[in-house]
Parts: structure tokens; C-alpha cells; sequence
């Protein structure tokens, strides 16, 4: 088992889907079965904090039956929906009702939302709390979303302000739109360029501002510059609440591998090059970066303009849902990294940052979500044959290492094809009522 404290022969007894006991691997206790997985690794269920799931408005992307079987596919047992690419936005309690209206019935695994910080809506902050949203997301860069406008330096303040006092963390979007300019042309190499790395720098120093000045829990989304880990650093040593996510396709790709057109490795911020790509991973194993959310940003392939796309005009995001513990452990495995680093990046960490306290670990008195996986085995990825709604992804054809094998919800084994179990989550890990 992959515990908190690494990994160890045990025992896990388990009763109204909790773990209830954690024991010698040799007990034996009065239990109505047992499951004895000998030499395979069980890891605590994914915690994926960073999901579009794009229901309603734009169920021809993605939805929450389709995005909930890729996630349970993956290893991944609770998600967290991002409050924009779905209509309407998340900004207001009346859009938090009509989403959790659309999500009723049909998860796979169990969900919770993230509300939207915009201009003009901090006075919905407090109420979309108390109905249950985990904290909120915004932008300080065009979203793309014209219902999901981007934060000045003084609103993101003003916002903060108000989380302070709840203890609920802002999770921002980290890109100076003063430091990003057009693409000159259609190729990847133009669209990097476009987005350079001083534009998440500028972006973090502004959120690192607004945290120090406030007190606020900051959380800094995607990050995808290398160069940006020794400011998150610096300012956590300067006692200001700052964490930071990066994404599997972040650690896995280099732009020298993009092949021309091929849009469906479109995001933002970009995947940059081969020498940041280590440095994300440094920044990884050092620390600086807490945890690897997938970013699931998924559209239909007309939007990405395939077959031949044009990367100044291609919808920009990533389908990744089903495949990033095996993106992640492909290349984690050849660079030293464990199992149990792998858990602390993609299930402790974003239960943390979400505030589910029962999720994303194999510990008494957690729930019992848990995954058994094949370290050594492994499939070529063809996109087609995943849960995702539309099969486009930039890791078709490749071989990746580590196998998803069997998981338990709440203690009792599921698969994609089982009628949905999963629930509707409010911060703190109860159950969402509205």
C-alpha cells in the first residue's frame, strides 16, 4: 500500500465506505470478503482538482457522464469541475444550482466545484461558500470565455480580501496579458513565442502581491515555466500562502516534439521546451511545485481546426483525464521518483487544496477510495477507445508505463460501465444540498 509515510505490506479494513482499520498485512479480522492484491501496488484514489467538465452549454466537449468514467478509467475517484467552459459560468448560487442540477445521477466518481471570481462578484462570494463551492478560480488573462472576464491587480485584491477571513483558497489563471502578444504566424515554435515565461512571472508576482498583502491562500493553476519555481519559493519563505499545480502534459511533451498543425497539443500556458520541461520536473522533486492536476480541457475537433490547425485560432486545452497517472508515472518512474511521490502530487496534495479532508489517502477514517495498479504494465493509447467524449488527445499512439487494474468508491469496486455512484461534494467533504 501507498501510505501517507510511503509504501508497506498492510491491511485495510474497511466499513460504511471508510477505512476503518489499518493493520499488519498477515491479520486477519471478521470481514464479509477479503481482497488480497499480493504483489500490486494500491494506491488512495486520484484527487484531480482541475476538470472542465463543460456541462451544461457545451455537452457536445465534454459532460459529467462521459468526463466522470474517464476519471474513474484513470484511477482518479473524486474530481473538482472548474467554474467556466460550461453555461452558465459558475458566479452566481442560481449557475452553481443549475450545474449541480445537470450533475445529478450521472458521476461515475465523486464530484465538487470550484465558484468563479469575475469582475463585479465579490458580493456572491460568501454565499457561493456557504452553498458549498471549494474555493474559486480567476483569471488575470482573458479567458477566452467572454461570460468569464479577467481580474485587475485591484479586484484580485478585493477578492482576497474577502477569502482571507473564510480560509477558502483563490486559484488563479497566471498569465500578464502586458506580456503576451499575437502570434505572428500559424506554427507552434510562433505560439510559444507569443506566450513567453516573463508573462507567468509578471502574473505570480501579482498574485503573490495580493496574497502577502492580504493574507489569502493563493494557488497558482497549470503552471508551465520552469523558471517561475524559485519566486513560489521565495515568497512561501516569506510566509505568504502560496502553492502551485502543474499538469502531466507539462512534464511529459517538449515543443521540439509538436508536429506542425497537430493543434490537439494546443494550451495555455504553452508546453515549452525540452530545458523547462527539466525544470518543472527539478522544481517537482524539490518542492516548489506541489502537486500534477490534468487541466482536462477537452473540445470537438472542429474547434482545434484539425486536420492541418492553425495555432493562432485553435480552441487551446488538453484532453487528458483518463491518462494522467500513467502520463505521470511513464516519466516519473525514469527519473527516481515513487509511487508515493506520485500520491502526494496527484491525490494528497489536491484533496488538500480542495478541502476534502477524506479524500486522497489510504488513512484510518478516509474514505475508502482506492486504486490497485500495474507499476510495469503497459498500452498504446489510441483515443478513440477512451471514456472521453471526443477522442482527440496528443498522446494517441504512444506507449505509456502503469496500468489502472481495479478501484473501489467508497469501498466497493467499480468500473466506467456500472450504473454511477459518485457524489456531489460541498468543502469540508460533506455532502452538496441545494
Amino acid at each position: 500500500m501507498v501510505l501517507p509515510t510511503g509504501m508497506t505490506e498492510s491491511a485495510a479494513f474497511v466499513r460504511d465506505g471508510r477505512i476503518e482499520l489499518l493493520t499488519d498485512y498477515d491479520a486477519r479480522l471478521d470481514a464479509d470478503r477479503a481482497v488480497d492484491l499480493g504483489d500490486l501496488p494500491l494506491l488512495p484514489g486520484l484527487v484531480d482538482s482541475h476538470v472542465h467538465v463543460d456541462e451544461p452549454g457545451h455537452t457536445d466537449w465534454e459532460g459529467f457522464a462521459s468526463a466522470t468514467r474517464a476519471a474513474l478509467a484513470g484511477g482518479v475517484t473524486t474530481i473538482v469541475d472548474m467554474p467556466l467552459n460550461s453555461l452558465p459560468v459558475t458566479t452566481t448560487v442560481d449557475a452553481l444550482r443549475v450545474k449541480v442540477a445537470a450533475a445529478a445521477g450521472q458521476c461515475a466518481v465523486d464530484v465538487a466545484f470550484w465558484g468563479g471570481a469575475v469582475p463585479g462578484n465579490v458580493p456572491e462570494l460568501g454565499a457561493l461558500l456557504d452553498a458549498g463551492v471549494v474555493g474559486f478560480k480567476s483569471f488575470l488573462i482573458d479567458s477566452g470565455i467572454p461570460e468569464f472576464q479577467a481580474l485587475g491587480a485591484g479586484e484580485l485584491r478585493a477578492a482576497m480580501k474577502f477569502l482571507a477571513a473564510a480560509g477558502a483558497p483563490m486559484i488563479v489563471h497566471a498569465e500578464d496579458p502586458a506580456e503576451v502578444a499575437l502570434p505572428t504566424g500559424p506554427s507552434y515554435d510562433a505560439f510559444v513565442a507569443s506566450r513567453p515565461t516573463v508573462a507567468e512571472r509578471r502574473a505570480i508576482e501579482t498574485v503573490v502581491s495580493a496574497a502577502a498583502a492580504t493574507g489569502a491562500r493563493a494557488h497558482i493553476v497549470h503552471l508551465a515555466a520552469g523558471d517561475c519555481a524559485a519566486l513560489i519559493s521565495a515568497a512561501r519563505a516569506a510566509g505568504i500562502a502560496l502553492t502551485a499545480e502543474t499538469c502531466p502534459h507539462y512534464l511529459f511533451f517538449a515543443a521540439e516534439e509538436v508536429p506542425p498543425g497537430h493543434t490537439e497539443f494546443k494550451c495555455c500556458p504553452p508546453v515549452r521546451y525540452a530545458v523547462n520541461r527539466e525544470a518543472l520536473w527539478r522544481a517537482l522533486g524539490d518542492g516548489a511545485i506541489d502537486g500534477v492536476v490534468s487541466d482536462h480541457s477537452p473540445c470537438t475537433p472542429e474547434l482545434k481546426g484539425l486536420p492541418d490547425g492553425d495555432f493562432r485560432t485553435a480552441w487551446g486545452g488538453i484532453s487528458s483525464l483518463q491518462l494522467g497517472l500513467s502520463v505521470v508515472w511513464s516519466v516519473a518512474r525514469r527519473r527516481g521518483f515513487t509511487l508515493a511521490d506520485v500520491a502526494r502530487w496527484m491525490s494528497l496534495f489536491p484533496a488538500s487544496l480542495a478541502g476534502l479532508p477524506n479524500k486522497g489517502q489510504i488513512a484510518v477514517g478516509s474514505d475508502a477510495d482506492l486504486v490497485a495498479f500495474d507499476p510495469d504494465g503497459s498500452f498504446v493509447v489510441r483515443g478513440a477507445e477512451l471514456q472521453h467524449k471526443n477522442p482527440l488527445t496528443p498522446y494517441e499512439g504512444r506507449t505509456l508505463t502503469g496500468r489502472v487494474l481495479r478501484t473501489w468508491l467508497g469501498g466497493i469496486e467499480v468500473t466506467p460501465a456500472d450504473p454511477p455512484r459518485g457524489r456531489l461534494l460541498a468543502r469540508g467533504g460533506g455532502l452538496l444540498e441545494l
